[in-house]
Order: structure tokens, then C-alpha cells, then sequence
């Protein structure tokens, strides 16, 4: 049985110009006092903020261009929190669980706070042809994986353990990995099929001849 509740009621929002998958990670420096009192809430009590592509409006608050957020986004778990040299928060949070926005409004700090309902999981893969195409796909993203650790060990952008064997875990990790624009990310991300995703991964990088 699932923690998460039916509804959350104050759900802190950090609208973004980027897309958080479940499991995906989101390293990010934080500056203005709305998400450092944002961030020491969630660290305090252990709980998760929604992260929301910016349909419209600035990451940084502007009086005159109030941030529009996406209806679906994914809770964020922070995992690891630090502080530079120049008091800049330095935080790492991973994805959760997808969730769509019922309402939202702005607190006198500029935070905007939303009420959402918790998504359920990706539906399962099935059929033979879905797993040839998922079985590909894995193929690719291990390549990838390989070729970033040669390169760059250190900035591998994906959480460990990897999960090969699971649909979700891959497709989810190739739609933030492979050039997508932002609003198709969103919609890779809001996908509720496996498959669905899984299929529409396969055939962008059968395009680009990248398998």
C-alpha cells in the first residue's frame, strides 16, 4: 500500500525550465529566499516538492510575469544539500512519483503552492513487439551510459542502481538524455504506457540513426 496520500494539499512547486522524470536527478543552486525557506521545510520534515515545467513566466520571480506552471510534473526528494563558498544552496533531489496539479496559488513569499493528485505507475509493457523495441532501446542507453562514464565519470547524469531490465526506468532515462524539445519531453513524461513512450523513443532514434 502506497504512503502517499489520495491528495496533497501544499505541495511547494519550483516551476522550472526543465522536465524531472521519476528517478531522474536534478541538481540545482538555490539563491532566492523563497526556495532556501522552501528547501529547509522539506529537509526539516522529510517531505518532497513538485517540480513543474514553466508553461510560461521566469524561474526567478518578476512581479510583472507571474510563472504559469505545466498541470502534470514529478514529486522531488531532496537527497543531498550543501552551501558554497557564496552562501548559494547547493542541492540534489531525485524524482518521485508524477502527480497533476488540481489548483495552485501564490504565497505573499512569491512560492507558489498547488494541490495535486498523486499519478499511478506507467502500465506495463506487453507484447512481443514491445519488448523487441524495449530490448533495443536498453542496448542504446547502456552504450550511452558507457560512453559518458569513459568520458566524464563524474558527471553521469543518472542515479544508480540502474535498472535495464525495467521499461519505465529506460525509456524515462533516454527522454532526458536524447536531444527532445522541452514541450515533447513533457509529453514523453506524462505518458502513462510504458510502451507508449518506449515506442515513441524507439522510432525518434531510429530518425537519427542511433540504432
Amino acid at each position: 500500500m502506497s504512503s502517499t496520500p489520495a491528495v496533497l494539499a501544499d505541495l511547494p512547486l519550483f516551476p522550472l525550465h526543465t522536465v524531472l522524470f521519476p528517478d531522474g536527478l536534478l541538481p540545482l543552486k538555490i539563491f532566492e529566499a523563497r526556495y532556501l525557506d522552501m528547501a529547509r521545510d522539506c529537509l526539516r520534515d522529510v517531505t518532497p516538492f513538485g517540480v513543474c515545467l514553466l508553461k510560461s513566466g521566469a524561474e526567478v520571480a518578476r512581479p510583472d510575469e507571474p510563472a504559469v506552471p505545466e498541470a502534470i510534473g514529478c514529486l522531488a526528494k531532496i537527497e543531498q544539500c550543501d552551501v558554497d563558498a557564496y552562501g548559494m544552496l547547493l542541492i540534489r533531489a531525485r524524482g518521485t512519483q508524477r502527480f497533476r496539479l488540481l489548483s495552485h496559488r501564490v504565497e505573499p513569499s512569491g512560492l507558489l503552492v498547488g494541490m495535486a493528485e498523486p499519478l499511478p505507475d506507467d502500465i506495463p509493457l506487453e507484447g512481443t513487439e514491445a519488448l523487441a523495441k524495449f530490448g533495443a532501446c536498453a542496448e542504446v542507453l547502456e552504450r550511452i551510459i558507457d560512453t559518458i562514464r569513459e568520458r566524464e565519470p563524474q558527471s553521469l547524469p543518472f542515479g544508480e542502481p540502474f535498472r535495464f531490465d525495467d521499461p519505465t526506468w529506460v525509456s524515462n532515462r533516454l527522454s532526458e538524455v536524447l536531444q527532445i524539445p522541452l514541450r515533447a519531453r513533457q509529453k514523453l513524461m506524462e505518458l502513462r504506457d510504458a510502451g507508449a513512450r518506449i515506442d515513441v523513443v524507439h522510432h525518434y532514434m531510429q530518425q537519427h540513426q542511433l540504432l
